[in-house]
């Protein structure tokens, strides 16, 4: 097996060393770091854990604010990383967040610029740091919310937080973070009447709001593939209100496909359709664990410790070549299309959104 070299030899007319790429056998390039910063969170979404939690990591196991900060910029300025996710668990629960997306900030991409930083969250706390986060370098910010209905909203979260959540998208608008995002994952029986009263809330303050397939990425009794409300469930949910068109893909590698709504192509509706539309083959996606592992894929069952390299005193070299490594043995696809699907070895919160 050949694996890409960390350093690319330019060609002669370039003065200097081109980032290496973090390429895969089948040609795709990773461009997109997703990075948890905990695996903890303060909701128990049923789609993602037990009532009672998980078992979470211990915090000596969990990547230091300097160490997550190391890897982005290994990422960044040898990789060829240009965008920088921050996920959790809730990341909004790691304290030293604002710091860490500061001194991402100032680092240069392959490109001249600096990344495009962006965070997912329950928006639990937001409200308090919303400023603090625009302040220190956050672009965009994507919120899950499921529904808007206090008791859905409840029985899907086992929390009562809802009011919560809203204040928090309040404070991001206030904030200038920009564009506003709100994911929301679909489950039969319980919030699918609810969508349309979420796309027609989304709409009026200029929020896409993205509806994701219900993915098995939770404990293993939640999740059964003749039960998911697939995209043309949810495409007919939302037009008994609205007109959908569908739009071309403007970045072929987001896994989300848009619908202008009632002719206005600046109003829109996503979904995400990992299930019953793949879109494996466009992915650019690298994911980090909050305890130091590189995931070349949501459902990998494999994972290549980094933490181990920067603890033992590795070069950055050598930290980029096992992230090479990592990337290089990445599959064609996840499989969840077919019956060969393996389930991935962590749940969502301790992978990273």
């Amino acid at each position: 097996m050949t694996i890409p070299s960390v350093r690319i030899a330019p060609p002669s007319a370039v003065k200097e060393a081109a980032p290496a790429r973090l390429v895969d056998r089948f040609g795709r390039i990773a461009r997109d770091l997703r990075i948890s910063l905990t695996d903890r969170c303060n909701l128990r979404c049923s789609y993602c854990m037990p009532p009672e939690g998980l078992e979470w990591l211990p915090t000596e196991d969990t990547l230091s604010d300097e160490e997550v900060v190391r890897l982005a910029r290994i990422g960044v300025e040898l990789l060829g990383i240009r965008d920088l996710r921050f996920t959790g668990g809730e990341p909004l629960l790691r304290r030293g967040l604002e710091d860490i997306i500061a001194q991402c900030a100032v680092l240069t991409t392959d490109e001249g610029r600096r990344p495009d930083i962006a965070l997912t969250t329950n928006a639990l706390g937001l409200d308090k740091r919303a400023h603090s986060l625009a302040k220190a370098g956050l672009d965009r910010v994507n919120v899950s919310l499921d529904t808007l209905d206090p008791q859905h909203y409840a029985q899907i979260t086992r929390r009562d937080r809802l009011r919560d959540v809203l204040t928090g998208l309040d404070a991001a608008a206030k904030a200038g973070l920009r564009p506003i995002k709100v994911n929301a994952v679909v489950l039969r029986g319980i919030n699918d009447a609810d969508l349309p009263d979420l796309l027609d809330f989304c709409l009026d303050r200029g929020i896409e709001l993205r509806i994701i397939e219900q993915m098995p990425i939770g404990p293993p009794s939640t999740w059964d593939r003749q039960k998911i409300l697939t995209r043309d469930d949810i495409l007919h949910l939302l037009s008994t209100r609205h007109i959908l068109s569908p739009l071309d893909r403007v970045d072929l590698h987001s896994p989300t496909r848009s619908w202008s709504v009632d002719g206005d192509p600046q109003r829109l509706v996503g979904i995400i359709a990992s299930v019953s539309e793949p879109f494996c083959q466009a992915c650019d996606r690298t994911r980090l664990t909050s305890d130091g592992m590189i995931r070349s894929c949501l459902f990998s069952t494999e994972e290549k410790d980094l933490r181990t390299l920067l603890r033992s005193g590795a070069t950055d070299e050598q930290i980029g070549e096992a992230w090479c490594e990592a990337m290089w043995v990445k599959p064609l696809a996840h499989g969840l299309d077919t019956d060969a699907f393996a389930t991935p070895s962590r749940t969502m919160s301790a992978i990273g959104g």
